[in-house]
């Protein structure tokens, strides 16, 4: 699996629920601006529409050697699900305060491309500031039992 892009803003602004693997409809020059590198899924969301999901405001550069067969960057993209699955989806974002986020982009073993969703819950701003405290915590206690290691294989 090669990951083309992370989208660690997502765990930081909200609780991941469930995570769900999805294909996504890409152009032939989307795909290889992906092999690229060249993707961004900062501020993408998932939406419902017409019976399908579909993933918003993803950003996939233009190809550089594509002339006109390039497409808008943030153009909406097909998500490809089976129907249980989008079923499923489906309910879990009528829930209050769910939303579906890409958590990351990466190809297959087999050279497919796919979505890593999260369906998620907005964090309160305490929230976060909770998470920064318990990754500081963690730091530290990483800090001392290295620096108490390093000590002890001195003597």
């Amino acid at each position: 699996m090669k990951i083309i892009a992370d989208n660690r803003k997502a765990r930081h602004d909200y609780f991941v629920l469930e995570t769900i693997e999805a294909g996504i409809a890409l152009t032939g020059t989307e795909v290889k601006s992906a092999r690229l590198g060249r993707v961004n899924l900062q501020d993408a969301y998932a939406s419902f529409s017409q019976g399908e999901l579909y993933v918003q405001h993803l950003h996939i550069s233009p190809y550089e050697q594509g002339n006109r067969m390039n497409v808008d960057p943030y153009r909406r993209r097909k998500l490809l699900l089976h129907r249980s699955e989008l079923d499923a989806i489906v309910g879990r974002m009528r829930e209050r305060g769910m939303t579906v986020v890409p958590l990351r982009m990466y190809f297959t073993e087999r050279g497919l491309c796919k979505l890593e969703l999260g369906i998620c819950r907005g964090k309160k701003l305490y929230d976060k500031r909770e998470d920064l405290k318990e990754r500081d915590a963690k730091r530290e206690m990483e800090r001392a039992l290295k620096g108490r290691r390093h000590s002890l294989g001195a003597n």
